[in-house]
C-alpha cells in the first residue's frame, strides 16, 4: 500500500550555467539555519572542488538539505553544461520536482532547454524561479514569456504549463512571488517548495528497494553509493542483494555497514532510513550507479536510463619529452594508469581503454571541457603527462554508412560580427537552422553542426568577436558524415635546438608569426613555441646568441624590444593541437611539441603521410 511521507521534498535545483543555483543553495542554507549566527561560510559553499570555484561552475552533482518548519528538503545542485548531462539525467531520478533557475536578463538559454526537457520527460513539476532580478538591465516579464514558451516547445502537459513562478535575488537573499511584493526573505520560495512540490510516495511494508542514483568517493571509505529508499526501510546490518535492470547477470549479496543522511553540508549516519529518504551507502565496494539495492528474497531492480555514450576521445600519455620528469611528482605510466581508473569511481561518463602500449591510455569523455576538467585536476596533484588533440568517436549505422556526433551551437553575437561566424561555421560544415535579432544589437543564430567543427574553435570565436560573443552547444545524437573539414589554417614555429630561449633569437622568430614563449625559458627541439601566419611549419633557433665582434659593444643587445608573448590557458591549448602534435602537460608548464621531435624524421613522415594521401 503506497504512502505519502509528508514530512520529506526532494528537488533538484536545474538551469544554464552561470544562473545563479550555487548561490541560491547558499542562501536557503543560510536562511533555513544550517550555519550558526556567527559562523564564517564561504559563497558558492556547494562548489567544492578548487575548478569550480575558480571557473564558477559546478561539475558534479551534490546533496544538501535543510528544514523549513518540520519539513526536510533535500536539495541536489545539478551542472549546468551539457559534458555534465549524464549527472542530470541520472539525479532527476531521486527527486519528486525541480526548480528551474532562469536568468532575468538573460532568459531562457539552450542549457536551460537540455534540462527542463530532461525533467518534462519524468513528468516532475517545475518551480521555475526567476533570478537575478535586481540586475539593472533585468527583464523579468519578457523572460516569464520566453519560459511559458520554452515549455511550449518542449510539448508540455497543461499541468507543467500551470507552474508557479517566483521572483528571487539569491545574492541579496529575497524571493516574492509577485514583482512589487515586499523583499524580504526566502520565505515565498521555501513555501512553495512545501505547497507545490509532492511529497515522496512508497510502499514502507514493501521489500526494500533503493536506486542507486550517484556515487561520492572517499580514500578512507571509497566508494559511496547515494539514493533515494522507494520501497520498503534501509537498516545497519541488513543483508540485501544488489541487482542492475541493464546487466542481468549481476547479483550480490551484501551487508549495508553503515548509512547516512544529508543534514546541511554533512552526512549524519542513522541506524535506518524509511520510504522517501535520500541516503548515502559506505562499505560496498563494487556499487555503482544505476544499481538496485534490494531485499534478499525479492531481487527486483528499478529501471534507470541508459547512460549516455562518450562522444569525444583523446590519448593520455607518459611525458618523453626531453625535459620528462623534471617538474611532476607522478610521472609513470603505473601512476597515470591508476589515477585515470581512479577517476571511473565517480565520472560515470567516461571510459578508459588500454592500448597497444603500456604507456598509453585512450580516455573518452563527453565533450573537451568534461576532458579538460580533468586534465586540469590530475596537473594541480602533481600529475605530468603528454594528450593527443581531441577527436570525435565514430559509428556505423545498418548499411554500414559513417556516423558521427552532432550539435545544436547557439551563437549569441553583436550583428557586425554575424557575418564572419555564419561564414566560419559554414566551413566547419555547420548548417545555419535560424536567425533572430534579440533587440540590443544582437543576433542569436542557431547552427546544426559535426562536433569535430567545433573542437578548437572557441579561440578562434572569441577572437572573431572580439570577446563579445556566447557560444553555447548541445549533444544532438548522431548524423551521417558530414564530410572532411580543413582545420587550423598557420602552421607552427617549431625550435630547432634544444637549450633556453634567449632575446635576440626570439626576436629574429617573432616576425615570422605569433610567439608563446618569452625569454629565460627552457626549448627542446621540436617544441612549438608559437604560431605563423602561413600554412606551412617554419623551424627557427631561438637560443642563438648574436655573433660579438671587437667593434660592437655587448650592451647593444639591450634595445631590441620584443611583443609580449600570447600564453595560451590549457583549454586554448587543447583547440591549437594538431594532430601531429601532442600537448605536454606538468604541474608548472604546458607546452606545446611535434609527435615526432627529429626534424628529419618528421620530413620523412610528411613526405610519406603526403604520398599516401595522393594514391
Amino acid at each position: 500500500m503506497k504512502t505519502k511521507r509528508e514530512d520529506i521534498r526532494n528537488i533538484a535545483i536545474i538551469a544554464h550555467v552561470d544562473h545563479g543555483k550555487t548561490t541560491l543553495v547558499d542562501e536557503l542554507l543560510k536562511q533555513s539555519g544550517v550555519f550558526r549566527e556567527n559562523q564564517e561560510v564561504a559563497e558558492r559553499v556547494m562548489d567544492s572542488n578548487d575548478i569550480e570555484r575558480e571557473r564558477g561552475i559546478t561539475i558534479l552533482s551534490k546533496n544538501t538539505a535543510v528544514y523549513y518548519k518540520n519539513t526536510k528538503i533535500n536539495i541536489i545542485d545539478t551542472p549546468g553544461h551539457a559534458d555534465f548531462g549524464g549527472e542530470v539525467e541520472r539525479v532527476l531520478k531521486m527527486v519528486n520536482g525541480v526548480i528551474l533557475v532562469v536568468d532575468a536578463f538573460e532568459g531562457a538559454m539552450p542549457q536551460t532547454k537540455f534540462v527542463l526537457q530532461k525533467a518534462l520527460e519524468l513528468d516532475l513539476p517545475v518551480i521555475v524561479c526567476i533570478n537575478k532580478i535586481d540586475r539593472p538591465e533585468a527583464r523579468p516579464k519578457e523572460v516569464i514569456d520566453e519560459v511559458l514558451e520554452l515549455f511550449i516547445d518542449l510539448d508540455a502537459s497543461e499541468e507543467q504549463l500551470e507552474c508557479p513562478f517566483v521572483f528571487a535575488s539569491a545574492k541579496s537573499g529575497y524571493a516574492m512571488l509577485n514583482l512589487d511584493d515586499p523583499r524580504e526573505s526566502m520565505k515565498p520560495l521555501f513555501e512553495t517548495i512545501v505547497d507545490y512540490i509532492p511529497a515522496p510516495e512508497g510502499d514502507p511494508d514493501a521489500d526494500t528497494q533503493v536506486l542507486i542514483s550517484t556515487i561520492d568517493y572517499n580514500e578512507y571509505v571509497g566508494r559511496i553509493g547515494v539514493g533515494k529508499v522507494d520501497n520498503g526501510q534501509l537498516r545497519v546490518n541488513q543483508e540485501v542483494s544488489i541487482v542492475n535492470f541493464h546487466d542481468h547477470s549481476k547479483k550480490k549479496r551484501v551487508k549495508i555497514s553503515k548509512l547516512y543522511e544529508f543534514d546541511g553540508l554533512s552526512k549524519v549516519e542513522v541506524e535506518k532510513a524509511d520510504i522517501g529518504a535520500i541516503v548515502a551507502i559506505s562499505g560496498i565496494a563494487d556499487i555503482h550507479i544505476g544499481d538496485t539495492i534490494c531485499s534478499v528474497d525479492n531481487p527486483v531492480p528499478i529501471e534507470f536510463q541508459k547512460i549516455s555514450e562518450p562522444t569525444i576521445a583523446m590519448h593520455f600519455m607518459v611525458n618523453d619529452s626531453p625535459l620528462a620528469g623534471q617538474e611532476g611528482k607522478f610521472v609513470t605510466s603505473r601512476h597515470l594508469r591508476d589515477r585515470l581508473f581512479r577517476e571511473l569511481n565517480t565520472d560515470v561518463s567516461l571510459r578508459v581503454e588500454e592500448t597497444d602500449s603500456t604507456e598509453c591510455f585512450k580516455v573518452s569523455g563527453r565533450g573537451e571541457l568534461h576532458l579538460s576538467v580533468l586534465i586540469e585536476n590530475m596537473r594541480r596533484e602533481g600529475y605530468e603527462f603528454a594528450v593527443s588533440k581531441a577527436e570525435v568517436l565514430y559509428k556505423q549505422d545498418e548499411e554500414g554508412r559513417k556516423l558521427e556526433p552532432m550539435e545544436i551551437a547557439y551563437v549569441d553575437v553583436p550583428e557586425e560580427f554575424s557575418g564572419n561566424v555564419i561564414q566560419k561555421l559554414t566551413q566547419r560544415k555547420g548548417e545555419l537552422m535560424g536567425m533572430t535579432m534579440t533587440g540590443s544589437g544582437y543576433s542569436r543564430l542557431e547552427f546544426d553542426i559535426p562536433s569535430r567543427g567545433l573542437i578548437g574553435y572557441r579561440g578562434e570565436f572569441m577572437t572573431d568577436t572580439k570577446g563579445n560573443g556566447i557560444l553555447n552547444t548541445i549533444f544532438d545524437g548522431y548524423g551521417l558524415y558530414k564530410g572532411d573539414i580543413q582545420y587550423r589554417k598557420q602552421g607552427s614555429i617549431i625550435a630547432f635546438e634544444s637549450g633556453e630561449s634567449i632575446t635576440y633569437g626570439l626576436f629574429n622568430a617573432q616576425e615570422r608569426g605569433t610567439l608563446f614563449i618569452g625569454p629565460g625559458e627552457k626549448v627542446y627541439s621540436g617544441m612549438v613555441i608559437g604560431q605563423t601566419g602561413k600554412a606551412e611549419d617554419v623551424e627557427v633557433n631561438v637560443c642563438k646568441k648574436k655573433q660579438l665582434t671587437n667593434t660592437r659593444a655587448s650592451g647593444s643587445d639591450d634595445a631590441l624590444k620584443l611583443t609580449t608573448p600570447k600564453i595560451l590557458s590549457l583549454e586554448e591549448s587543447l583547440e591549437f593541437i594538431d594532430t601531429d602534435e601532442l600537448l605536454e602537460i606538468t604541474p608548472k608548464n604546458l607546452r606545446i611539441r611535434k609527435k615526432i621531435l627529429d626534424p628529419t624524421m618528421r620530413k620523412r613522415a610528411f613526405i610519406r603521410k603526403q604520398q599516401m594521401a595522393g594514391n
